[in-house]
């Protein structure tokens, strides 16, 4: 774990029609760990992800990648949305979407030619869907699908990854191969930031937990701040939470 951070935000503010979506955000994303992004739905969690990307334009504050504004570090980056988010009746095939990663690196107007083929190929293998790849995506499973995603944000090759819900809709021998992927990417020195809502998981899938509702509850090591102190000011009520350890 590196002590520099690939990702600082400082008083970071979002608000949507003067309701504020974000407030007042301080984070530091260490180099080469995976963090997960836990709160209640609405607590600003896609959100954040969105202003890091500048997809969402902030009310006010600082967000910096490896030092810089995201503009200047937009292949340093990859995305995988929320797959609920996506049209997936939109007739292409699981290689088409998987070499939409390569267009960072080889320009809008420039066709893959055979190295980006080989290298998605590659991405599909590594997430277990070289029988499906010239399926059309609206034949797939939701497990698929989000394996699709993936092969597509590690064609990337970014530095930093981005990731909504990942594990959303997928069963379990899905989401133990996604977690055997960001624990190698990890190990490859990878910096991953994952949006997830599933509590009983956080400790044995992340370094670091950052608990967020509109404001940052708590962020730093799991075993220091994931407890149920800290869930109970980000979830609210006085229920007791029964975590696997």
């Amino acid at each position: 774990m590196s002590g520099d951070a690939a990702i600082r935000i400082r008083d970071l503010t979002v608000a949507y029609h003067e309701a504020p979506v974000l407030w007042d955000i301080d984070l530091d994303v260490p180099s080469g760990t995976i963090m997960g992004i836990v709160g209640p739905n609405g607590s600003g969690k896609s959100t954040l992800i969105k202003s890091i990307m500048g997809i969402v334009e902030p009310a006010g504050g600082e967000i910096l990648v490896f030092g810089k504004p995201f503009s200047a570090q937009r292949k340093r980056v990859g995305y995988v949305p929320q797959r609920t988010s996506v049209d997936w009746d939109f007739p292409t095939t699981v290689l088409d979407v998987v070499l939409m990663g390569t267009y960072g690196s080889l320009g809008w107007f420039r066709r893959p030619g055979r190295d980006q083929i080989n290298a998605a190929l590659h991405a599909i293998e590594r997430v277990g869907m070289s029988d499906y790849v010239d399926r059309q995506i609206s034949e797939l499973s939701g497990g698929q699908q989000q394996r699709t995603f993936l092969a597509r944000a590690l064609v990337q090759q970014a530095e930093i990854y981005l990731m909504d819900e990942p594990f959303q809709g997928v069963d379990a021998r899905t989401e133990r191969a996604i977690v055997e992927i960001l624990r190698e990417m990890r190990r490859l020195g990878r910096t991953l930031v994952i949006v997830h809502h599933d509590l009983q998981t956080v400790s044995h899938y992340f370094d670091l937990v950052t608990l967020l509702n509109i404001r940052v509850i708590a962020t730093g090591p799991v075993g220091d701040v994931f407890h149920d102190e800290n869930l109970r000011k980000t979830y609210g009520g006085g229920q007791e939470f029964s975590l696997r350890r």
